[in-house]
């Protein structure tokens, strides 16, 4: 089995400490946020911004976003827009995990949540996330970190994943600069 780690970052344009405070104690907002993405977000042991604490989240996620990023820069023939219909049937269902929260360092305004059950166990025996915040200037940037184990090698890395969550921030941008 191979260990990967995939890491992105993203400029926002809103305030750090409000986008750590949202991933640091109000995940359950992001329910109102991002509607679309992420359906449930439920505290099922402890509380909101405390590790330890266990969150259950209910998810929508397609592979559409990766391919569509491909069809708009033109990198897609008739048998990938075919997958890309394809993949939208397969995997557009609705999914569930639940997450500990591992570490919340205030100083470096990061927070590591850790996967404990859910559908990404089914392809991986670990699932860490890791959102990190960094504010210079007028600059935020927003760094994300997917570490994980494979149940096998004919698992793909998670980039599906990293597309989902990196889009997240843009739905917390338009909800905050409204």
């Amino acid at each position: 089995w191979s260990m990967g780690k995939i890491v992105s970052q993203t400029e926002i344009k809103s305030d750090g400490d409000v986008f750590h405070e949202l991933w640091r104690s109000r995940l359950h907002h992001i329910t109102n946020i991002s509607p679309d993405k992420i359906q449930g977000c439920e505290l099922h042991e402890g509380d909101w911004g405390t590790v330890g604490s266990v969150i259950f989240w209910k998810y929508f996620h397609t592979l559409l976003s990766s391919l569509m990023l491909s069809l708009h820069s033109g990198a897609l023939d008739m048998m990938a827009i075919f997958i890309l219909f394809s993949c939208e049937i397969i995997d557009g269902k609705a999914k569930v995990a639940k997450d500990v929260i591992d570490e919340l360092d205030e100083k470096n305004k990061t927070v590591i949540l850790r996967v404990i059950e859910g559908d990404l166990l089914e392809l991986y025996k670990s699932f860490v996330i890791t959102v990190h915040v960094a504010t210079k200037d007028e600059n935020t940037l927003v760094t994300w970190t997917l570490e994980y184990e494979k149940r096998s090698d004919d698992v793909e890395n998670p980039n599906t994943s990293m597309d989902f969550v990196v889009k997240v921030p843009n739905d917390i941008e338009t909800h905050h600069l409204k």
